[in-house]
């Protein structure tokens, strides 16, 4: 695989870690960094609707499943670097603040923003993951069927 490719998989992890995180959880890691770079809005926070597709099984032939609602924008650094935004809901602050975590995140702030964001994110996502899969299991029920004496 060549680097372009690896820095794209990166990208495409940290920009989906991004979009799933709680807004709130984002807004705290990021409160006490005050030297955001300056940057121009290329595509300013703007609400709209997407088509959600699904699939029977996993596998079968698409359907539509229904709308859900996004936000999204598009900023680019001083230095040049382009980020964008795109988050579930209506949550403007959150599109923004995920665009410009993208676009630091292609500089060489790049590792400090790892360990002081994405990585507490990705910690907190797999702890929550593994309460609701626990939860889940405490609930589960295993059928089995008992040899009868009817031949």
């Amino acid at each position: 695989m060549t680097a372009q490719n690896d820095q794209g998989e990166a990208r495409k992890r940290w920009m989906s870690l991004l979009a799933k995180s709680p807004p709130a959880r984002l807004a705290a890691l990021t409160r006490d960094m005050t030297d955001w770079p300056a940057f121009e809005w290329l595509r300013p926070p703007e609400v709209g609707g997407v088509m959600v597709r699904g699939r029977t099984g996993g596998t079968g032939a698409p359907f539509n499943l229904g709308e859900m609602t996004v936000t999204r924008c598009a900023l680019r650094l001083a230095t040049g670097e382009v980020g964008h935004g795109y988050v579930q809901g209506r949550d403007k602050a959150h599109a923004e603040r995920a665009a410009l975590i993208d676009a630091m995140m292609q500089t060489k702030r790049a590792d400090a923003l790892r360990r002081a964001v994405l990585d507490p994110l990705a910690t907190q996502m797999q702890a929550d993951k593994a309460s609701r899969a626990a939860k889940a299991a405490a609930t589960k029920v295993d059928f089995f069927t008992m040899v009868r004496g009817e031949d």
